[in-house]
């Protein structure tokens, strides 16, 4: 079992224990996070689905996104991931939600630089928000490897504290 592994195994043994859900938001993960946590043993006791959004009008129209500061933003801000990760576990009816928005490439749109927000969300009160920052030129699909494994490391470490 590889660290992710590990970790994703140690999610869904404390969300089983605690009875609780998580649902998931994603723009620049692209999926990777519902992929990770739809692999947790008897998932659908605990994941209770996510949905990918990637065009401003979409997280408006299914997440309920701010559509002035979605336009300003361009769907890109720590407000914007945190209106994604409440409006999610909402809509899902989930205990935990957990929200990504960013840029896998260079792009003029984010200033040529690669950056990612991430908010989780529990019980209706964010816990965690976090701009994370990569190198220039790193590979989009590594770049949304990196982003969700960042999402699931802060996930874990809400859940599993101490470890």
């Amino acid at each position: 079992m590889n660290f992710q592994e590990s970790i994703i195994k140690e999610i869904g043994d404390v969300l089983h224990e605690r009875k609780e859900s998580i649902a998931v938001a994603e723009s620049v993960t692209a999926g990777f996070l519902q992929l990770a946590l739809s692999s947790i043993t008897a998932a659908s006791a605990v994941f209770k689905g996510g949905i990918t959004t990637y065009t401003i009008d979409e997280k408006v129209r299914l997440l309920d996104i701010d559509a002035s500061e979605a336009a300003v933003k361009n769907c890109v801000s720590e407000s914007i991931t945190e209106q994604m990760a409440r409006n999610v576990a909402r809509l899902f009816d989930s205990t935990w939600a957990i929200a990504t928005t960013g840029y896998a490439t260079q792009v003029p749109e984010s200033n040529f630089k690669q950056f990612a927000f991430c908010t989780i969300y529990h019980h209706n009160k964010i816990l965690f928000t976090k701009k994370t920052e990569l190198y220039p030129h790193t590979n989009p699909i590594d770049a949304q490897h990196f982003y969700a494994e960042s999402a699931l490391f802060e996930l874990h470490a809400l859940l599993v504290p101490g470890l």
